[in-house]
C-alpha cells in the first residue's frame, strides 16, 4: 500500500508548512489570489484552515533549484496535508489509470498533497534498468540514487514491461477527490514542484522525436537520412536487446538553479523551470491495466502526458473529469524542457511536487467553460487554451500526428473561451489572437502533438 500520511485536523500545521516552503510573503501573496489579473477563484473552498485558496499561486512561489539534500522517501519537509510515495506495488509503468482504477489514496476538493514522483530515466531498459549502475556512470555515488527509483527498476511486476510498445513513464496515483463525478472539472494547482535529485537526463531513442525515422524506416518529411537523429548509424533495434539499440542518453548536473551539459570542453548553461509533464484524470473505460488506449506515452482529454512547460509552480491546469473522484495521476517530472521538446524528452528528474485539488462544478463559473470538455491552464499572467492533434490517444484507427490539427483546435478553443467566458465578439476574438496572443508547440513527440496558447489576462480589461 501507498505511504501517505492523512489528517485532516492538521489546516493550521499545512499552513505553517507552506509558508516555510513558500516564505511568508509567497504565502501572503497566495493567499491573496491574482484577483487584480482576472483569475478565478478557488472552487469548493480552501485548502488551508487559515486561508481563502487562491486561484494560483504566484509565479516562482516554489523552489526552482537544487536543495541541497537528496529528498529520499519520508526525509525532508512535507508540505501538503496529504502525502504520497512512489510505492513499487501501486505506481503504474507506462500506462495511466483508466475510468476502472482502484485510487491509492482519497482527499477531500481543496486539500493539497505533496507528491514523490520517479522520474523513468535512468531506469530504462535501454539504460540497464538499474540506476545504481547507470548513474555511476556519470560520477553519482550511491547515496544520491532514489531509492523508490531504484526499487521500481528492481522489482516492479505490476504489469510485464515491453520496451518496445509501453510507456516509459512511472505514474503515480491514483487519487480520488470526494465530490467529483463526470461533467465536473478538477482545478489542479501546482503549489511546489522541487528536484529530488542534482541530476537529470535528456533521452533520444531510435525512431522518437522531431527527427526520427518514420515507423516504415524512412526519414521524416524534409529530413534527409543524413540528418536523422539519433544518427541510423547507431541504430541497433535489429538485434531486440534495448542495451543495443543505440539510443543516446545525456547526463544533466543541477547547479543550484541551472541545468549544466557538457560536451568535450564546451558547457551548456540554462535556467531550471521544474514542473509535471504529466498531470491527468482518468479518461480511458478500457478492463486492465495495459490496453494500448491507457498507455502513457499520448496525451487526451484527460490530461496525462500535455507536456505543456508554462505549467510549474504559480499555474492551475483545468481537466474535464470521467470518472468519479477524478482519480487524479503525475508522472514525468521535468527538471527542465522548451516549448517542443524536440529530442523526445525534456531534463527528466525526479520531483517533490505539492498540488491543491479542487472540485468545480458545472454552471458554478468556478472554471472556464472550455475545461468541461478540453484541458485548459491558467498562470498568474495568462491563459492558456490547448489544441491536441488526436485527444482521443490510441482509441481511434491510426493515432493523428498533425500538428496543424492541434493549432487549430487551440484557436477554437481560446475563442470559445473569449467568447463564453469574457462575453468577446468572436470575429473581434479571432482578430485579437493574432494580434496579440501567441500560439507555440506544447510538444512535437507524444505521438499525439500539442499546442497551446497565451493570452495574457492584462488584455482582458472588462
Amino acid at each position: 500500500m501507498p505511504q501517505l500520511t492523512d489528517d485532516r485536523s492538521l489546516g493550521a500545521q499545512a499552513a505553517e508548512s507552506l509558508i516555510r516552503g513558500l516564505g511568508r510573503r509567497g504565502f501572503l501573496r497566495a493567499a491573496a489570489g491574482a484577483g487584480a489579473a482576472g483569475a478565478l477563484t478557488a472552487c469548493g473552498g480552501s485548502a488551508l484552515a487559515s486561508a481563502p485558496g487562491p486561484a494560483v499561486a504566484p509565479a516562482g512561489a516554489g523552489s526552482a533549484g537544487w536543495g541541497g539534500a537528496v529528498l529520499q522517501p519520508h526525509s525532508g519537509e512535507i508540505l501538503g496535508q496529504h502525502y504520497l510515495t512512489s510505492e513499487v506495488d501501486d505506481v503504474l509503468w507506462g500506462y495511466v489509470p483508466t475510468v476502472h482504477a482502484r485510487p491509492v489514496t482519497t482527499v477531500r476538493s481543496g486539500e493539497t498533497v505533496t507528491i514523490d514522483a520517479v522520474s523513468h530515466e535512468g531506469i530504462m531498459e535501454d539504460q540497464g534498468r538499474d540506476p545504481h549502475a547507470f548513474f555511476a556512470g556519470h560520477g553519482v555515488g550511491p547515496e544520491q540514487v532514489l531509492s523508490d527509483a531504484a526499487a521500481i527498476a528492481a522489482g516492479y511486476v505490476r504489469t510485464l514491461r515491453d520496451f518496445d510498445l509501453d510507456g516509459p513513464h512511472v505514474v503515480t496515483g491514483p487519487i480520488a477527490v470526494e465530490g467529483a463525478e463526470p461533467g465536473d472539472v478538477l482545478k489542479v494547482e501546482t503549489l511546489d514542484a522541487r528536484p529530488r535529485v542534482p541530476y537529470g537526463v535528456v533521452s533520444s531513442r531510435h525512431g522518437k522525436g522531431a527527427l526520427g525515422l518514420r515507423p516504415d524506416g524512412t526519414p521524416p518529411a524534409g529530413v534527409g537520412e543524413d540528418e536523422v537523429m539519433p544518427p541510423t548509424a547507431l541504430d541497433g533495434r535489429g538485434t531486440g536487446d534495448p542495451l543495443e539499440y543505440g539510443n543516446l542518453s545525456v547526463f544533466t548536473a543541477i547547479e543550484g538553479d541551472r541545468g549544466v551539459m557538457r560536451s568535450g570542453q564546451a558547457r551548456l548553461s540554462f535556467p531550471l523551470r521544474p514542473f509535471f509533464g504529466m498531470m491527468g484524470v482518468a479518461v480511458a473505460d478500457a478492463p486492465g491495466l495495459t490496453d494500448p488506449t491507457a498507455n502513457s506515452i499520448p496525451p487526451t482529454l484527460g490530461g496525462g502526458n500535455i507536456d505543456i512547460r508554462h505549467l510549474g509552480v504559480g499555474s492551475a491546469l483545468y481537466l474535464p473529469v470521467s470518472a468519479e473522484g477524478a482519480l487524479f495521476y503525475v508522472g514525468d517530472p521535468h527538471m527542465a524542457m522548451g516549448d517542443g521538446e524536440v529530442a523526445l524528452t525534456a531534463v527528466e528528474g525526479s520531483l517533490r511536487g505539492t498540488f491543491r485539488l479542487t472540485v468545480c462544478k458545472p454552471g458554478s463559473g468556478e472554471a472556464p467553460s472550455v475545461a468541461h470538455s478540453y484541458p485548459f491552464g491558467e498562470t498568474e499572467e495568462h491563459w492558456i487554451p490547448t489544441g491536441l492533434s488526436d485527444p482521443d490517444g490510441a482509441a481511434g484507427p491510426e493515432q493523428n500526428t498533425d500538428v496543424n490539427v492541434a493549432m487549430r483546435r487551440a484557436v477554437v478553443n481560446a475563442l470559445d473561451f473569449l467568447e463564453h467566458d469574457r462575453g468577446i465578439e468572436r470575429g473581434v476574438a479571432y482578430a485579437y489572437l493574432s494580434a496579440a496572443a501567441d500560439f507555440s508547440l506544447s510538444q512535437v513527440v507524444d505521438r499525439t502533438t500539442g499546442v497551446h496558447g497565451l493570452i495574457r489576462k492584462a488584455d482582458l480589461l472588462s
